[in-house]
């Protein structure tokens, strides 16, 4: 399961009508724990009790070593509490002498919900704390996705108690999200491009941009980026990424250096529960065939060469933007020859499901892009979007969809 389908995941399973949040966290506490595409067995929710500067363990589910109801420790006792304030996420050691006689040796937390300064420290108003036999990468990455998708909903929830959807403004953001969008056409030496956009609310969080590159602008980049949430804030999201990259392009022509830096603004600026996929590519000239890139946990572009007539993935070459700080990337590249196509697409695309909930998905993009490579970039796109908007027409759930396709046609 990738960190985007993982979210998505988390989010529908919180996202149900629960009178509280602790409800809230017990329910998705126990579907991690019963899922077998994530290597967690059972977890504790503990809960910030701020008079008491303590944490106490408010439920133990699946498979865990039991602990005392209402086991309490406070922060001072417990220096890993403070770390997760400050780093989120954390693999350790246990060094809790009681837990420890427990038979917990490993800890393996996230925190979630509201931030809340005690004493001058930040410290989580959740920690959800997972049983698992391994401490690695995906799973830290993977925790991260899961803290995440718990904040975006618990904030989503308290916003909504607070006040209804204000609309007043909407048009005028509509506008500034419109100004950041190129012309749907662009055409660069031996390469023609097409890109469409379509919010499902007035305003969303997918973008795509054409940006020259390089003193003389001898260098063309294309992006195409995601928001992991809808709406306004999607939108500034999109916002900030968009002109971030632009500034980045003209003052840095490492793409894997310019990513992480775009990815420490996004990580510092924006709370624990947003992020931004994006895939960010760059022709090193109008005639030679040579695409780098960087996938910053974005959906795999699609790559279709004519000499074989087949169509296949490029790989991630690294996490989402906003995930973590100082993250790591590294540069792909593809080349392009004569009628050769490149597909970008956003997960309003592949995710567009049917009535009966089942997904477009990347195998019917890949025929589909098959059948249309004959055709022009702008056919291309406009008959793909149609493809899609008819399969879903019977859904009742639907995101933004951006389609962008690169051709090669000398």
């Amino acid at each position: 399961m990738n960190q985007r389908q993982l979210f998505h995941a988390i989010e529908q399973i919180a996202s149900k009508d629960y009178r509280t949040d602790e409800e809230l966290l017990n329910s998705v506490v126990q579907e991690i724990a019963a899922s077998d595409q994530i290597r967690i067995r059972g977890g504790r929710i503990w809960k910030l009790i701020p008079r008491k500067n303590a944490y106490i363990l408010m439920k133990q589910i699946g498979k865990v070593k039991s602990v005392a109801e209402n086991y309490t420790i406070k922060v001072t006792d417990y220096p890993d509490f403070v770390r997760i304030g400050n780093e989120k996420t954390l693999l350790s050691h246990e060094r809790n002498a009681d837990l420890r006689k427990e038979g917990i040796e490993k800890y393996s937390a996230t925190g979630v919900g509201a931030k809340i300064k005690e004493k001058g420290v930040p410290l989580y108003q959740y920690i959800l704390a997972f049983n698992t036999e391994k401490d690695d990468q995906e799973l830290f990455d993977t925790l991260n996705v899961i803290g995440s998708a718990v904040t975006a909903v618990l904030r989503g929830r308290h916003a909504l108690a607070r006040t209804k959807q204000l609309e007043q403004d909407m048009d005028q953001a509509r506008e500034i999200q419109r100004s950041i969008l190129p012309d749907h056409e662009q055409k660069y030496g031996a390469f023609q491009m097409f890109g469409v956009s379509l919010p499902e609310r007035v305003v969303g969080g997918d973008f795509f941009d054409y940006i020259p590159a390089g003193e003389e602008g001898e260098r063309l980049g294309v992006a195409i980026g995601d928001a992991a949430s809808k709406g306004l804030s999607a939108a500034v999201e999109a916002l900030y990424v968009s002109g971030a990259l632009k500034m980045g392009v003209e003052l840095q022509t490492n793409m894997a250096s310019l990513v992480k830096k775009v990815n420490n603004l996004v990580n510092w600026t924006f709370s624990d529960s947003r992020f931004v996929t994006l895939f960010y590519g760059e022709f090193t000239d109008g005639k030679s065939g040579l695409f780098l890139y960087v996938n910053a946990g974005h959906n795999l572009p699609i790559f279709y060469k004519k000499s074989s007539g087949e169509a296949s993935q490029l790989p991630t070459t690294g996490p989402a933007l906003g995930i973590a700080p100082n993250a790591r990337y590294h540069i792909g590249n593809i080349n392009f020859e004569k009628d050769d196509i490149l597909l970008l697409y956003t997960d309003g695309v592949s995710e567009a499901s049917d009535s009966n909930f089942s997904l477009y998905g990347e195998e019917r993009l890949k025929s589909k892009l098959v059948e249309l490579a004959p055709f022009e970039p702008k056919k291309i796109c406009y008959e793909m979007i149609e493809s899609v908007q008819r399969f879903s027409a019977s859904s009742a759930y639907a995101d933004d969809k951006t389609i962008v396709v690169i051709k090669r046609i000398a």
